[in-house]
């Protein structure tokens, strides 16, 4: 039951890994300063999240309830077949969501506040229809993409996008002069993820939620000005609230959301080794990698001769078994299922992050001061290796050989490389340094939360 004068908000991330961790965190902080949150993932995702819950968690009582809606899509349906998700979230969804405001509404927990995950934001169209008219988006991608979004009827206009979405020509664009990332108009998201069909449903659905989006001015983004000054200056709406972290400590809430569950004995195994030793390698919950290019990557830390954390899901290689080279060894290595990266990240035997440059893992890697090798796959992980390589100079990037790989030469070149620069080390800990002062009281991030729940509370 809630509690008489406790705010109530429900919060609606899209049903991908990467979305649903911010959202719990920012959620978290939300109970910290006596917010009640109902949390709605899809059924798929919520069955996930559930099971890969340690066991001595207890969620009853929970300022943070999980609650679940369908996606539209049966249980044996590709999610990662965005094309498919996104006709069914919007054939389904909407409904449910309106339901589930309406029963809460009708009884004691009424609902003072929306907060919709960008890509879900067309869902404060539903919440103003059953009279929930306070909301909020947050992105979970950098502001340079929630401005590159925001800007999509600029650049029908500029000539650079036709009405469909699609590029007219390739080439490279700016946004703002004051932003420094060069986009290539391969690159823009929706435009490099399966064939053309897919990409017009994927630009549909964005033209969908960006319409929700402007029913609030209140715009999130987990970032800081000190790492996109260029994108909030040329969308001014953005309001920096991060970086979103977990707290660490006795957290019951810390590991929930993930959709795999956390192998913490990485945590006991990185106890044992040296100081800024261990080449932590992780690509997200969506990267799937060719047979060949897993080899490659596993004897390449095989030729580091350094010891090394590896994460890798059971579906890494999409339905193809992991299989690993005959003359893999592994010996100084740990390879697990999932990790609690936010910890593992803030290690001390951390050297480097071996990373697929997803948004998330950028923040967390920036806010332990860990140095990055960029391997991006798709989307707008290209543009935030461009940060981390070109603008922060924190990171490295790699280089393909005549096959399209990245050789298991390449990577201990660039392992030596980035490890053996003090420079690139010494930048790190300084934006580490200067982003993590941001969620401290008093700092910009924090102050632009604590505006938000000053007006719900209004």
């Amino acid at each position: 039951m809630q509690q008489m004068g406790t705010q109530h908000v429900m919060v609606i991330p899209f049903p991908a890994q990467g979305h649903v961790n911010p959202l719990m965190s920012f959620s978290k902080r939300l109970t910290q300063h006596g917010f009640r949150v109902t949390f709605v993932n899809t059924d798929f995702i919520h069955k996930r999240v559930v099971s890969a819950t340690d066991e001595e968690v207890n969620l009853e009582g929970s300022a943070v309830r999980l609650v679940s809606v369908p996606d539209g899509l049966g249980p044996m349906d590709d999610r990662n077949d965005l094309g498919s998700l996104f006709l069914a979230i919007l054939r389904v969804m909407p409904s449910a969501i309106e339901k589930l405001i309406r029963d809460m509404n009708g009884g004691s927990e009424k609902i003072s506040a929306i907060v919709a995950d960008l890509n879900m934001a067309w869902a404060l169209e539903v919440a103003n229809e059953v009279g929930v008219l306070k909301g909020a988006v947050f992105c979970p991608c950098s502001a340079a993409v929630f401005a590159l979004l925001d800007s999509i009827p600029k650049l029908i206009q500029d000539g650079i996008l036709n009405d469909n979405g699609f590029p007219i020509k390739k080439g490279v664009f700016q946004l703002s002069p004051a932003m420094p990332i060069i986009m290539e108009t391969t690159n823009i998201p929706w435009c490099c993820i399966g064939n053309t069909a897919v990409q017009k449903t994927m630009y549909d659905y964005i033209r969908k939620f960006m319409y929700g989006a402007h029913l609030t001015d209140w715009w999130f983004c987990n970032t800081s000005s000190e790492l996109e000054n260029g994108a909030l200056s040329l969308c001014s709406k953005i309001l920096p609230i991060g970086p979103l972290l977990m707290e660490n400590g006795d957290d019951q809430l810390r590991s929930v959301g993930q959709f795999w569950k956390e192998d913490l004995s990485c945590l006991s195994w990185l106890d044992h080794q040296p100081p800024c030793s261990v080449i932590y390698i992780a690509f997200g919950s969506f990267t799937v990698f060719d047979p060949n290019q897993l080899n490659e990557l596993a004897l390449g830390l095989d030729l580091t001769n350094k010891p090394f954390l590896w994460v890798v899901r059971e579906d890494a290689s999409g339905s193809t078994k992991i299989t690993y080279p005959d003359d893999f060894k592994g010996t100084r290595g740990k390879i697990v299922i999932w990790a609690p990266q936010q910890k593992v990240l803030g290690h001390p035997a951390i050297a480097c992050f071996v990373s697929h440059c997803g948004w998330n893992s950028t923040m967390e890697g920036v806010a332990n001061g860990v140095p990055f090798l960029c391997w991006p796959y798709f989307a707008d992980q290209l543009f935030d290796k461009t940060y981390i390589c070109d603008e922060w100079k924190v990171g490295l990037g790699f280089d393909l050989d005549e096959k399209g790989l990245i050789s298991r030469w390449e990577i201990k070149k660039k392992v030596d490389q980035l490890l053996g620069d003090e420079n690139i080390r010494g930048r790190s800990h300084k934006l580490k340094e200067m982003v993590v002062r941001n969620i401290a009281e008093g700092g910009e991030s924090y102050k632009n939360f604590i505006k938000f729940e000053e007006w719900v509370r209004k």
